[in-house]
């Protein structure tokens, strides 16, 4: 637990310190990291044979909280999007 925040301590202090510097190749950086942290996870949950096995039992339930997940943030951001976008004057 300590390790995690003080990762996130320590990210939030560089990220301050480097604010003023040009970092315009970043977000590639990040969207690779990414991608291989969940390469990584898809790595570990086909490796174990008890979340393997118990695909089968996912159910409906669990279908429908994921599909209820998904839309209840994208109606947030959308909202959220629409909300700051006409605080600037704009059309959304």
């Amino acid at each position: 637990m300590f390790t995690i925040i003080g990762l996130m301590l320590t990210g939030m202090l560089l990220g301050y310190l480097l604010r003023k510097r040009n970092l315009s190749g970043i977000h590639k950086v990040i969207t690779v990291l990414i991608w291989l942290l969940l390469f990584i996870l898809g790595i570990e949950v086909g490796g174990n044979e008890q979340i393997i096995k118990g695909l089968h039992t996912i159910g409906l339930e669990a279908v429908i909280l994921t599909i209820g997940g998904t839309l209840g943030s994208v109606i947030a951001a959308w909202a959220l999007w629409r909300a700051l976008y006409k605080r600037k004057g704009g059309r959304a």
